[in-house]
């Protein structure tokens, strides 16, 4: 399998980013992405789907679209949509009825920020999601590092202080999105799991300083979603495009925090009687699993079955365990960086069955 390191969700001028379309390609560039799918609010903009090059290097930049129903107050339920082909914005009022029209158009959708909290400092409300009985969605964003920056911005010293150092903010995935998501997995049916920037990049001024505080380029070398597809891009925007959203949508994906060191090269995968199996994927535990974990690093590491953990290794860049009981397998692993205990890689599940 191939490894394509992607950055999604985040916003340009068309919504309420400052960018535009080809600053993206080119911060992407910079950062030594593979891709960007860039999600404006409510609005799909069509026709931009290409690869940007820069020598030897180049990022593909897909189109996908960020929906939620703007005359609810305060905003909720805002879900990401990929490879749909088509604006949904009229479906927004009812979450399932979008949901089912995203699938209709063979497109995925995402639960975006599952929790968001509210920072009453800068009037901004709580857009967390709350309509939990919808069903048949692909996933979640399981960390948003724009929420993550929101929940610390108690007061304007500590939006600024976190706004001006963005090294600090990054800490891992919130506990009860965490929760939710094992609960969801505990239902029986896959629930992708992805992380996603946000990115705006917000222009601010006090007094004589101007400057963007968290500048796409910064977003694209932190929370990152790193996929695994059967063969390297061939240089064809539509079929480098389709194994992205095939990849996404199987589940063969982790989420990394490239910030402190690069987290290209993990792999969880398990090996049973037939054959090898990746993240997202399903076998039986007939015979016997072996569960393997390879670090980039040598550091934590903790496997998780049903949401529970079973086992915990330290300063490991290899790791295994011998599966005797079905269950939902997932990995965390954390690192230390800037004086902290922090999520580094975000495994989706690999799922045994009796």
């Amino acid at each position: 399998m191939h490894e394509l390191v992607i950055n999604l969700h985040m916003h340009t001028s068309y919504s309420d980013g400052s960018g535009t379309h080809a600053e993206i390609a080119q911060a992407a560039l910079r950062a030594g992405l593979d891709a960007v799918i860039v999600t404006d609010h409510n609005v799909l903009v069509s026709g931009l789907v290409d690869y940007y090059r820069d020598g030897d290097r180049q990022v593909l930049l897909l189109i996908g679209e960020e929906i939620h129903d703007n005359r609810r107050d305060p905003q909720k339920n805002h879900l990401l949509v990929f490879g749909a082909n088509r604006d949904l914005v009229g479906l927004a009022e009812d979450p399932q009825r979008l949901i089912d029209g995203v699938h209709n158009s063979g497109g995925l959708a995402f639960i975006a920020h599952p929790n968001d909290p509210a920072a009453p400092a800068f009037g901004e409300p709580d857009i967390s999601w709350v309509s939990w009985e919808v069903q048949d969605f692909t996933g979640i964003e399981l960390w948003n590092a724009m929420s993550e920056f929101k929940s610390l911005m108690k007061s304007k010293f500590t939006a600024l202080l976190y706004g001006l150092n963005p090294r600090l903010v990054a800490r891992g995935p919130f506990p009860q999105t965490l929760r939710k998501w094992d609960e969801l997995l505990a239902k029986g049916r896959p629930v992708v799991a992805i992380g996603g920037s946000d990115a705006h990049a917000f222009p601010i001024s006090l007094g004589p300083i101007h400057r963007k505080i968290f500048p796409y380029e910064f977003h694209f070398q932190a929370v990152n979603t790193h996929l695994l597809v059967p063969e390297p891009p061939n240089g064809t925007p539509m079929d480098d495009r389709r194994q992205i959203l095939d990849a996404l949508r199987l589940g063969h994906a982790f989420i990394g925090y490239d910030l402190p060191a690069s987290t290209r090269g993990f792999r969880f995968t398990a090996q049973g009687e037939d054959g090898l199996f990746y993240m997202g994927d399903t076998l039986s535990l007939e015979k016997g699993v072996t569960l393997q974990i390879s670090l980039p690093v040598r550091t934590e590491c903790h496997l998780r079955k049903d949401g529970e953990l079973v086992k915990t290794w330290r300063s490991r860049d290899v790791c295994t365990f011998i599966a005797t009981e079905p269950g939902v397998y997932r990995v965390e692993v954390f690192l230390s960086y800037l004086g902290r205990r922090r999520g580094w890689i975000y495994s989706n599940p690999i799922y045994v069955r009796q």
